[in-house]
């Protein structure tokens, strides 16, 4: 393993700067004292600073050289609105907000990878460094780039990086093509003629429809898929009635989430809920809508930069230490837009083994601080592969 000794230096720094970032958590477009701080942090190496796209966005630009190429890459900046439930010192400051995704050591590691190459850095050519807000709910990523991200910074590449808890400190993951899932969302509304609980059929009962339906959409994945492609429909509300136990409602919603990797799957999944919501609610004499509204699309890396990233990986850690059996995860991510205009790749960095399952998103989750220097010096060894000196 080839940790930068200069970035070894200054680990305790590091750390505060994560534990601060902790203590300090912002949700989507509200992240105003992460971006002051990011800011200030690489105005005072004398990088170049961009401020205002998706709001909250910061964008720092550092050059060398005379050299044409030029890279972008990503760190979120957002935390969740989850109620901590941590002991330690750099616990959330605001009860219901908390970095429980691991953002806070994302800027950490990108801002100590900026310090060194600003510093450092021996390349040839321009980097941009890119710190998104809104990664977690409302696609910030895709909101910097309608604000023109890559029209201002054409950037050849770009690249992303995220913490893996269940993957050993040490490892990283590279994946040739789907790293992350698509993650659509869905609404049903069956309309139904609510009724006395003793005399139901008088009514139209949307409660049992969706009940059936609800067992139905389980059939989409299994029966109406390819079985190698892999996809995965949730069910994760369902209302109905109010507080009377003797009234049969006339209405009940449903809704969830769609997984799936490739935009066939994601139209072979909406026609067959279509089909579905359309032949129940006829058998039990209901209306039923259906709102399918696509999310972030699948993250796809490019096979050129996912082996470029797999060989300063190897140069990095070692063979051994880079994983590329690893499946992709249904999860979702919004670097997928950046990969929708770019070539480039997303890859894991192992968060440690998660004692007690405590994976992403958890109350007790917390960035493991001994990869910090590791993933730092990451970036600053793709800068000098990617934009390397002329001999």
């Amino acid at each position: 393993m080839i940790v930068a000794p200069e970035i070894l230096a200054r680990r305790e720094a590091l750390i505060a700067l994560r534990h601060d970032l902790h203590a300090h958590p912002e949700l989507a477009y509200q992240e105003h004292r992460t971006s002051d701080l990011v800011a200030a942090f690489l105005e005072r190496l004398g990088i170049e600073v961009h401020r205002g796209l998706a709001g909250t966005g910061v964008v720092g630009v550092l050059r060398r050289g005379t050299g044409p190429g030029m890279i972008g890459l990503r760190a979120d900046m957002d935390a969740l609105p989850v109620l901590e439930r941590n002991t330690f010192p750099h616990r959330s400051r605001h009860d219901g907000r908390m970095h429980a995704c691991g953002h806070d050591g994302h800027t950490a590691m990108l801002l100590a990878a900026a310090e060194y190459l600003a510093l450092h850095g021996r390349f040839d050519g321009t980097v941009v460094f890119i710190f998104q807000p809104a990664e977690e709910t409302d696609g910030g990523a895709r909101v910097m780039i309608e604000q023109g991200l890559f029209d201002r910074y054409p950037v050849d590449a770009v690249y992303g990086m995220h913490n893996w808890p269940g993957l050993p400190a040490g490892e990283f993951a590279v994946h040739a093509g789907p790293v992350m899932a698509c993650a659509d969302q869905f609404d049903i509304v069956l309309r139904g003629h609510g009724a006395h609980a003793a005399m139901p059929h008088q009514g139209r009962d949307p409660l049992i429809a969706g009940a059936a339906l609800a067992q139905a959409l389980q059939t989409v994945v299994s029966r109406a898929l390819d079985p190698a492609d892999p996809a995965v429909l949730s069910v994760t509300r369902f209302f109905a009635g109010g507080e009377a136990y003797n009234v049969i409602p006339g209405q009940a919603t449903l809704a969830g989430t769609v997984r799936a990797f490739r935009p066939e799957v994601q139209d072979a999944v909406e026609a067959a809920m279509e089909r579905l919501c359309a032949g129940i609610a006829a058998a039990h004499g209901v209306q039923a809508t259906l709102e399918y509204r696509r999310g972030y699309p699948p993250t796809i890396n490019t096979p050129e930069q996912s082996a470029f990233c797999r060989r300063v990986l190897t140069g990095l850690v070692g063979e051994n230490q880079v994983r590329v059996d690893l499946p992709p995860s249904m999860g979702a991510e919004d670097f997928a837009y950046m990969l929708r205009e770019k070539p480039g790749c997303y890859v894991w960095i192992g968060n440690g083994l998660a004692e007690g399952g405590c994976m992403l998103h958890n109350p007790h989750y917390d960035f493991n601080d001994d990869i910090l220097a590791l993933g730092a010096s990451y970036w600053a060894r793709l800068v000098g592969s990617a934009l390397p000196l002329s001999e």
